[in-house]
């Protein structure tokens, strides 16, 4: 069996019972650094006699198959150095190679920043997209693809590069963007910091320290009349826009079916 478990990210207090058990009576557990998992279970009282195998970013499409067939027959511990393992962490190529050799998988659900982060930061959760790390490069192309984007969006960042990626943020989205900085989750120095966009550009200007999870509003959807969406679509076919991509981007700001719009458009086609 494959069990993938969630470890504390940042209070030890957060491991749960089925977590402690886990590790403890596992066979082989698959870890993304077997130092910071030895650690963990050494702060948390742990013994084991399982084996280690390291699975991280850089050999888990060579490791998945194999981790995977070692979970027909012998409990594998599948953890990341914290939260959720499968969520950008290691995880995903294992679990998909298992279900393909028919290996049962299951879960200790437990901490995970981004649903930690989301419901803190005030920001609606009724709909959300996680969008995982943002890009090293190209900030501002990443953000502007997602300014339309009526979900609250949730991402992970570093430290070291907050600062410039709220500037793209702020730059793609508006300054007046509602939107939450959710730094050091459980930890001793835990942050939330809610604010515009612009403001927290300013307010994370300098050197920034810890995990971050960055929140940001959606995109509002804007009122609009069927008659006045479509002359919008028709502008946008008359500037060179193919009518498909047109229906479909004025529909993500005004909330009208794309289906709705392609038929009007159709029907009623624009005056030579």
């Amino acid at each position: 069996m494959l069990i993938l478990a969630a470890t504390p990210i940042g209070n030890l207090s957060d491991a749960s019972p089925r977590l402690r058990e886990a590790l403890a009576n596992a066979d082989v557990i698959a870890a993304e650094d077997t130092r910071t998992t030895h650690h963990l279970m050494s702060a948390l009282g742990l013994t084991t006699e399982a084996k280690f195998v390291a699975l991280h970013d850089h050999n888990e499409t060579a490791k998945a198959a194999e981790i995977a067939e070692l979970a027909r027959d012998r409990d594998v511990v599948l953890v990341s150095d914290a939260g959720m393992p499968g969520i950008s962490d290691p995880g995903f190529g294992v679990v998909r190679a298992a279900h393909e050799l028919g290996v049962t998988v299951t879960v200790v659900p437990g901490p995970s920043a981004a649903i930690a982060a989301l419901a803190v930061s005030g920001q609606p959760t009724d709909r959300f997209a996680f969008e995982g790390f943002v890009p090293r490069k190209g900030q501002t192309a990443y953000f502007t693809e997602l300014a339309r984007e009526p979900r609250t969006l949730v991402f992970y960042e570093s430290p070291h590069r907050l600062a410039d990626s709220l500037i793209a943020a702020r730059d793609a989205f508006g300054a007046d963007r509602p939107a939450t900085v959710v730094r050091e989750l459980t930890k001793m120095f835990e942050e939330v910091a809610n604010g515009a966009l612009g403001e927290l550009a300013e307010r994370f200007a300098g050197e920034n320290r810890g995990e971050i999870v960055l929140v940001v509003a959606g995109a509002t959807v804007t009122a609009m009349s069927l008659e006045d969406a479509l002359a919008d679509v028709r502008a946008r076919v008359a500037s060179g826009e193919r009518l498909k991509d047109a229906c479909r981007e004025v529909a993500e700001v005004t909330g009208i079916p794309s289906r709705d719009l392609y038929s009007a458009a159709i029907a009623k086609p624009s005056a030579p």
